[in-house]
């Protein structure tokens, strides 16, 4: 019997990004580690079936859809490409906090080459997997919020409530001013009862007294029934300019 050593044509490494949204952004580098060019014909995600994927390795280009990579996806002897691609849950599994906070099964890579003689090959990837997030009993993500501001103007954000544990919650909501940051509204706000993966939408409004980049700090939730409070600094950033300069 002869043994020949047949090595691997291409290298691929991935890597995770969750969003505050329940998004999940996948990057997969891929290498040609042979020393001929190749066609890369397809490199495409088959995400699980909890997702929806949405490639983002094309551009609009008067009004036609192009790579960015060029029209001829040659891959040269150990250049590397990066795809990139954006998962959101499907409708009825992203209202459900609890089950997307434990899925870890993403999907799969397909990708499809011909080499300089014509030849194809095909490398298929095992299931892909994440780290999930922790989001501890109570996830509080911001919804909206504006990119830039006026100086001492009152601006408004809405933020999304969700109860991330196995039981209800009775929630009170406080505002601690910053040193920049200051909250509009009365602060010890009684929310209500919150069930398990329930959410609900909050509208607040707060003013910057500080120009320039500012973190949006300083909401704490308090659960009635154990006593616990959750606190939540560095939700967002916010620019604050001064009204002369934003007309």
């Amino acid at each position: 019997f002869h043994f020949i050593q047949v090595l691997k044509p291409l290298d691929v490494k991935t890597k995770f990004y969750n969003a505050e949204t329940d998004e999940v952004f996948l990057e997969a580098q891929i290498q040609n580690i042979t020393t001929s060019p190749m066609f890369m014909e397809k490199v495409s995600l088959e995400p699980s079936m909890m997702y929806n994927v949405a490639e983002l390795n094309t551009v609009d280009t008067a009004g036609k859809s192009e790579s960015t990579f060029g029209a001829r996806t040659y891959l040269q002897p150990m250049d590397t490409r990066q795809y990139l691609y954006c998962l959101k849950p499907k409708q009825e599994f992203a209202e459900k906090a609890g089950v997307i906070k434990g899925v870890t099964v993403i999907g799969k890579l397909d990708i499809v080459w011909k080499t300089n003689l014509g030849e194809r090959g095909r490398l298929q990837t095992s299931q892909l997997q994440r780290m999930a997030p922790g989001y501890g009993d109570v996830r509080l993500s911001l919804e909206t919020i504006p990119d830039t501001v006026n100086l001492e103007e009152p601006f408004d954000i809405t933020c999304k409530i969700t109860n991330c544990s196995e039981r209800t919650m009775d929630l009170v909501l406080e505002m601690c001013n910053t040193n920049s940051i200051h909250w509009c509204g009365v602060s010890g706000r009684q929310l209500g009862k919150l069930h398990p993966s329930s959410s609900l939408h909050l509208a607040l409004t707060l003013l910057s007294s500080v120009q320039g980049l500012q973190s949006v700090s300083g909401l704490r939730l308090t659960d009635t029934f154990l006593k616990r409070t959750y606190e939540y600094d560095d939700i967002a950033q916010v620019c604050v300019v001064s009204s002369e300069v934003k007309q």
